[in-house]
Protein backbone atom coordinates (compact mmCIF):
# COMPACT_ATOMS: atom_id res chain seq x y z
CA UNK A 1 0.00 0.00 0.00
CA UNK A 2 1.32 3.71 -0.99
CA UNK A 3 2.24 5.87 2.08
CA UNK A 4 0.75 9.33 1.41
CA UNK A 5 2.63 12.24 1.71
CA UNK A 6 5.94 10.83 0.04
CA UNK A 7 7.69 13.54 -2.75
CA UNK A 8 10.51 13.00 -4.97
CA UNK A 9 14.02 14.25 -3.61
CA UNK A 10 13.57 16.68 -6.76
CA UNK A 11 10.48 17.82 -6.06
CA UNK A 12 11.96 20.94 -3.15
CA UNK A 13 14.22 22.04 -5.98
CA UNK A 14 11.34 22.37 -8.36
CA UNK A 15 9.13 23.79 -6.03
CA UNK A 16 11.92 26.93 -5.04
CA UNK A 17 12.27 27.61 -8.68
CA UNK A 18 8.39 27.86 -9.01
CA UNK A 19 8.13 30.62 -6.27
CA UNK A 20 10.97 31.89 -7.42
CA UNK A 21 9.67 32.90 -10.64
CA UNK A 22 6.48 34.31 -8.90
CA UNK A 23 4.47 31.03 -8.95
CA UNK A 24 2.28 30.10 -6.09
CA UNK A 25 2.44 26.05 -5.35
CA UNK A 26 0.37 23.96 -3.18
CA UNK A 27 1.49 20.32 -2.65
CA UNK A 28 -0.99 17.41 -2.90
CA UNK A 29 1.21 14.46 -1.76
CA UNK A 30 -1.13 13.77 1.04
CA UNK A 31 -4.36 13.22 -0.88
CA UNK A 32 -2.86 9.99 -2.79
CA UNK A 33 -4.76 7.90 -5.02
CA UNK A 34 -2.73 9.23 -8.22
CA UNK A 35 -3.59 12.92 -7.66
CA UNK A 36 -0.69 15.09 -8.67
CA UNK A 37 1.65 16.32 -6.97
CA UNK A 38 1.67 19.89 -7.35
CA UNK A 39 -0.88 22.54 -8.14
CA UNK A 40 1.09 25.53 -9.45
CA UNK A 41 -0.57 28.59 -10.61
CA UNK A 42 1.11 31.21 -12.62
CA UNK A 43 0.21 34.59 -14.82
CA UNK A 44 -4.07 32.92 -13.71
CA UNK A 45 -3.51 29.67 -14.65
CA UNK A 46 -3.16 26.35 -12.96
CA UNK A 47 -1.22 23.35 -13.50
CA UNK A 48 -0.96 20.45 -12.59
CA UNK A 49 2.67 18.56 -12.08
CA UNK A 50 3.39 14.76 -11.18
CA UNK A 51 6.94 14.90 -9.98
CA UNK A 52 9.03 11.86 -10.79
CA UNK A 53 12.62 12.22 -10.02
CA UNK A 54 15.02 12.00 -12.95
CA UNK A 55 18.19 10.95 -11.57
CA UNK A 56 16.75 7.60 -11.08
CA UNK A 57 16.26 4.71 -13.72
CA UNK A 58 13.89 5.03 -15.94
CA UNK A 59 11.87 2.28 -14.92
CA UNK A 60 11.87 4.10 -11.20
CA UNK A 61 10.02 7.07 -13.05
CA UNK A 62 7.55 5.42 -14.44
CA UNK A 63 3.71 6.10 -13.05
CA UNK A 64 1.92 4.33 -10.60
CA UNK A 65 -0.84 2.19 -11.67
CA UNK A 66 -2.69 4.87 -9.32
CA UNK A 67 -1.27 7.80 -11.13
CA UNK A 68 -1.86 6.34 -14.35
CA UNK A 69 -5.41 5.34 -13.54
CA UNK A 70 -6.02 9.11 -12.35
CA UNK A 71 -4.36 10.62 -15.50
CA UNK A 72 -6.54 8.52 -17.63
CA UNK A 73 -9.40 9.53 -16.51
CA UNK A 74 -8.58 13.38 -15.68
CA UNK A 75 -10.67 15.85 -18.41
CA UNK A 76 -7.90 18.09 -18.25
CA UNK A 77 -3.46 18.77 -18.42
CA UNK A 78 -1.50 17.04 -16.12
CA UNK A 79 2.56 17.26 -16.50
CA UNK A 80 4.91 15.05 -15.85
CA UNK A 81 8.10 16.92 -14.71
CA UNK A 82 11.49 15.34 -13.39
CA UNK A 83 13.70 19.09 -13.83
CA UNK A 84 13.22 22.85 -13.04
CA UNK A 85 13.75 23.90 -16.26
CA UNK A 86 11.18 21.94 -17.38
CA UNK A 87 8.49 22.49 -14.82
CA UNK A 88 9.38 26.59 -15.98
CA UNK A 89 9.01 25.56 -19.23
CA UNK A 90 5.94 24.77 -19.12
CA UNK A 91 4.02 27.55 -17.15
CA UNK A 92 5.75 30.19 -19.65
CA UNK A 93 7.80 31.58 -17.28
CA UNK A 94 10.84 33.82 -18.40
CA UNK A 95 13.54 33.66 -15.60
CA UNK A 96 16.74 32.36 -16.88
CA UNK A 97 17.22 29.18 -15.71
CA UNK A 98 21.02 28.65 -16.50
CA UNK A 99 22.21 29.67 -13.03
CA UNK A 100 19.80 26.66 -11.29
CA UNK A 101 21.67 24.73 -8.74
Amino acid sequence: MRRYGRVDDNQKQIVHWLRQAGATVQSLATIGGGCPDLLVGFRDRNYLFEIKDGSKSPSARQLTPDETKWHAEWNGQVYVVERPEAALLIIGATNDASGMQ
